[in-house]
């Protein structure tokens, strides 16, 4: 069986795809919210343009979280190859001495600094809080060659994390295979026990492939409880952003973005699992993930907990933590928020993340590689808005997005060295017209149906090719869903009633002021209308919903070409023509227009040549070539521009009245060169095989013009390019 995903070539191997790595059913069109207008430093910013309202801007409701069911993937997800991790010999990674630095000891209950040193003298490792009198312990409880259950041999201490110790030990009872043993920061702290004991039963629900395994639970002589679980012999991402800082001379080195975006793309699927459970992370971060050869597993499932639980501690960390969740909880946006923090954190140095943007991003003008990569700053912008229902709201929609940031990244910095992707589906839009020289709202990708719409068998049954009786045909749909709304929109638009597409478009908006497609619909009223400004804030909106994908982006340039904005423009008609096959020729086309308004003559032409001989506008690629050479002729070397105009239309496959009348305007404008260059020298050049003398031109033209005269109708006409070609043709003795 196929994988359904779009853009993946795998195969469906035991419930999930051996490429993607995701589930068999397909995805619905992405459905969510708006962040608000991004900068982007340096030429072509999108900063300026404005974007329409959508999302909490429109409404101060809230939207419903979507749960989908949990998937596996593949490190790199076929677009980029991570360096892989050996596994190491588990005993190297033992702490010796097993030692919790002073400026990470916290009372367990009020998080007042306890076991702090004095006037010179080492701060105690037990002791009770000064501030509420909790007792704290900060020494392993476990020494090596201790046995737990009769059945694991206590090795020594891994690590000291929020909840406590971590032993390395080996299972007697299984091959001596390593384990690892979680315990509690105090036995005496009773919210650190719930938590253990609510962590039991919802690690036993847990069992999926990028999710650590838990073995057994144990429990000591003086009641302490223990979890054993699998030992993943890699490294961290922390450790990771700490081994390249310390090769760095101890400057920050953030991971290459394309190998830091693949890490999220492969952890989300487990999220998705998580979430399809009923059960939230809550305290995702660098040093939770664990590279290991060619794959990554999350681990420390330590603050798990049920979405419904509102009794529980809630874990979390300062810097990565959704600013609701103290007040409201957490909640599956407040889950990959923390996604999108942890991501911010492995490409760049993000000072202050814990205090002046604690709940915030830095500007992009302020992070070159934000700056650079104005999508993936757009995405990690949704990722973290300020409110949850503004984000994504399903690690499937954040990782379909983050997919396509991926292949953006790779395209601008050629990470993999493919200078242009292959074509790439799209769940939410087609592809765009490949031959429109001069691009409008008809030849930009169309919305794609959702097949979760109630009127979606009804719109199935829509097929008239007339959009009048398209109109008619939907006024008897049963409900006006979405779906309905968005196709009267369409039609109407088509049928040239702007009101009526207007209406549809503001009617989707007032139902679910969430539905970005309802402002796409407003972008093409504008559009058609020829107001690029109103078409910039929709696309501009658009695009900070959809980060990842193109079809946004081409809107969004054609209405900056439109609206004096050729910086974006060009930027955004760049990025569209390395991103994707499909987008290849449009992109081109507008970056030809650009060049040309602006009088580059020479950019216009290279932009047309790099449209390939596989795309459908090759010829037309071929055919303004020709007319750009003629119609800006090189003062310098205008008999060989118009040789090269010749060599394209042979290269063009066009209409022989089409190519007569191409030839005919070379063939004039080469006597009208000798005709002023008269007793001039040239170099030999021929234009079609016609050499370029006064003779040979007149012959040819005089030919051309009758040859047209027979594929004219007009009787007026014929008779006139008959007189054209007597006048022309050379004179004769005879």
């Amino acid at each position: 069986m196929k994988c359904r995903q779009p853009g993946c070539s795998g195969t469906i191997a035991d419930g999930y795809c051996d490429v993607c790595g995701m589930a068999p059913a397909a995805l619905p069109p992405p459905k969510s919210s708006i962040p608000d207008p991004v900068s982007m430093s340096s030429r072509g910013a999108t900063s300026g343009l404005g974007s329409a309202p959508l999302g909490s801007s429109r409404s101060t409701g809230s939207r419903p979280t979507r749960r989908l069911g949990g998937v596996k993937t593949r490190l790199g997800a076929g677009l980029t190859s991570v360096p892989p991790i050996p596994v190491a010999d588990p005993r190297q990674s033992l702490m010796d001495p097993p030692v919790v630095a002073e400026n990470k000891r916290f009372c367990a209950v009020c998080n007042a600094e306890v076991g702090r040193g004095r006037n010179g003298s080492p701060g105690r490792t037990k002791g009770f809080c000064a501030k509420c009198r909790t007792p704290f312990n900060f020494d392993p409880v476990l020494t090596p060659g201790m046995l737990l259950g009769g059945q694991y041999e206590v090795v020594g201490a891994l690590a000291h994390g929020g909840m406590g110790w971590i032993y390395l030990a080996r299972d007697r009872n299984v091959n001596d295979r390593w384990v690892v043993l979680k315990g509690l920061l105090n036995a005496g702290d009773p919210d650190a026990t719930r938590a253990a004991i609510g962590e039991k039963q919802y690690l036993a629900e847990v069992e999926h492939p990028l999710i650590v395994e838990i073995y057994n639970f144990v429990t000591t002589a003086d009641g302490a409880s223990y979890i054993v679980m699998e030992y993943v012999g890699g490294v961290s991402l922390n450790q990771l952003l700490k081994d390249r800082m310390r090769a760095n001379g101890g400057q920050f080195s953030g991971i290459p973005v394309d190998q830091a975006i693949a890490y999220i793309v492969e952890i989300l699927p487990a999220f998705s699992y998580l979430h399809s459970l009923g059960l939230l992370y809550c305290d995702f971060k660098p040093a939770n993930v664990i590279q290991v050869g060619d794959s990554i597993k999350l681990i420390d499932l330590g603050g798990v907990r049920r979405i419904d639980d509102d009794v529980s501690p809630i874990y979390g960390t300062v810097g990565f933590q959704a600013p609701e969740v103290a007040a409201d909880g957490p909640s599956v946006a407040s889950d990959l928020y923390t996604v999108a923090r942890t991501l911010a954190m492995l490409i760049f140095e993000f000072r202050g993340y814990q205090d002046v943007y604690v709940d915030s991003l830095p500007p992009a003008d302020d992070v070159p590689v934000l700056a650079q990569h104005d999508s993936l700053y757009r995405w990690l912008m949704k990722g973290t808005a300020p409110r949850p229902q503004d984000r994504f709201q399903s690690a499937e929609e954040m990782r379909e997005q983050l997919l396509g940031v991926l292949r953006e990244v790779i395209a601008v910095t050629g990470a993999t060295g493919r200078a242009v992707s292959t074509s790439v589906a799209s769940a939410a839009f087609s592809i765009p017209a490949a031959a429109a020289a001069e691009l409008t709202w008809r030849d930009l990708p169309e919305l794609l149906p959702d097949p979760t719409d109630p009127s979606a068998g009804f719109l199935q049954s829509v097929t008239a090719v007339d959009p009048a009786d398209r109109l008619r045909a939907l006024s008897s749909a049963p409900q006006r869903s979405i779906g309905v709304l968005l196709a009267i929109a369409d039609a109407a638009l088509e049928n040239g009633d702007a009101a009526t597409a207007t209406e549809a478009a503001n009617e989707v908006l007032k139902n679910d002021p969430w539905e970005w497609r309802g402002v796409w619909m407003q972008g093409l009223v504008a559009l058609a209308a020829r107001q690029p400004g109103p078409a910039i804030q929709a696309f501009n909106a658009v695009y900070g919903q959809l980060p990842g994908e193109l079809a946004p982006k081409l809107a969004l340039a054609l209405a900056c070409e439109l609206g004096g904005e050729a910086a974006v423009a060009e930027r955004l008609y760049s990025l569209c023509s390395t991103a994707d096959a499909n987008y290849v020729a449009p992109a081109l086309f507008g970056l030809a227009r650009l060049a040309a308004r602006q009088g580059n003559r020479d950019g216009a032409l290279d932009a047309l040549q790099r449209i390939p001989v596989t795309s459908r506008a090759f010829n037309d690629a071929r055919r303004q070539r020709a007319e750009i050479l003629v119609a800006a002729l090189d003062p310098q070397r205008a008999l060989e521009d118009l040789s090269q105009a010749e060599a394209e239309l042979a290269q063009a496959n066009l209409d022989p009245r089409q190519r007569n009348r191409m030839h005919i305007q070379i063939l004039e404008s080469a006597l009208a060169h000798l005709d002023q260059h008269a007793g001039g020298r040239f170099q030999a050049v021929h234009l079609g095989g016609v050499a370029v003398t006064g003779p040979s031109l007149r012959a040819e033209l005089e030919k051309s013009y009758r040859l047209a005269a027979r594929y004219e109708d007009d009787r007026a006409e014929r008779i006139r390019l008959i007189d054209k070609a007597n006048e022309i043709r050379p004179r004769t003795l005879v």
